[in-house]
């Protein structure tokens, strides 16, 4: 059991060391990227109107760890549509865009699975906005917008020291994240056995497209970084991982649920945010869609 647990520890290690590099310039980037950018995204969202899907979709295109939170605070505010706003869920990277990129996975898959990502958030947005319409559904809204994703956000808030201290923090934590994931799934792969987890996974596929859905709704950088690994180690399928990334909007969630006092409309949007991301990870399953 020692020997198990030290070589799954060293593998770990290993593997995690390798991507520390490419993490850091993806972030140096992505910081660089966001600060440019943000107040423009989140103006851009402002004056969309029914374009709001559209435009959410599309823009989630942009590595912007914090614009699902700008979404989610401009939503409690009145200012953009639910179908905006589940565009923005729906088509935001998060963590998953500087793991594919780090682990050097190639371009052809990366861009796949973000137009994908940006194709569902377009649909599923326009539907939702369009089905309210003919419902005469009004939505619930706060008088006033509030950005709370400072504190919670694993390193994307603004940082004294610019950007470069921005981007190592923001690499040291998804390390963190990256090794204690990497390792645990070391640890079962030679534990249980590469060949009975797939095995498992297989023989039940749709199954694990509802877990995969649970796990994304974690608010927090962890989910997205354990189902991009789980997938990059083959564990999950594609409708999988699908199912995982398009419901994990890292925190936006969590400042939705801060900002608006509006509980049970909260929830119905948690709802209809994880019956999308499954039902589109069940679609790709059952198309044996791949990436």
């Amino acid at each position: 059991m020692s020997e198990l647990l030290l070589e799954s520890l060293l593998d770990a290690v290993i593997d995690t060391a390798k991507l520390i590099p490419f993490l850091f310039v993806t972030y140096l980037f992505m910081e660089f990227l966001e600060r440019k950018t943000e107040e423009k995204s989140a103006e851009a969202l402002k004056k969309v109107g029914k374009a709001g899907p559209v435009i959410g979709g599309l823009l989630g295109i942009v590595p912007q760890c914090g614009f699902s939170a700008a979404a989610a605070s401009l939503f409690s505010g009145g200012v953009i549509s639910l179908g905006t706003l589940l565009a923005v869920f729906l088509s935001t990277s998060d963590e998953m865009l500087p793991i594919f990129i780090s682990s050097a996975v190639g371009f052809r898959t990366i861009f796949r699975v973000v137009i994908a990502k940006v194709i569902i958030g377009l649909i599923t947005g326009i539907v939702i906005d369009l089905v309210i319409t003919l419902a005469h559904y009004r939505m619930k809204s706060e008088k006033h917008i509030h950005d709370l994703c400072e504190q919670e956000h694993c390193g994307c808030e603004e940082e004294e020291g610019g950007i470069i201290h921005s981007a190592f923090v923001h690499t040291l934590k998804i390390t963190l994240f990256i090794f204690i994931i990497s390792f645990i799934i070391t640890l079962l792969v030679e534990g249980a056995g590469e060949e009975k987890i797939a095995g498992f996974l297989s023989g039940m596929p749709y199954l694990g497209v509802f877990l995969s859905g649970i796990v994304g709704l974690i608010p927090n950088c962890a989910a997205s970084v354990m189902i991009t690994q789980l997938y990059l180690s083959g564990l999950l399928g594609a409708g999988q991982m699908m199912s995982g990334l398009l419901v994990g909007a890292g925190v936006g969630l969590l400042v939705l649920f801060r900002t608006s006092r509006h509980w049970k409309e909260n929830l119905k949007v948690l709802i209809v945010l994880y019956a999308a991301g499954v039902f589109w990870g069940l679609i790709i399953e059952a198309l044996h869609i791949t990436f």
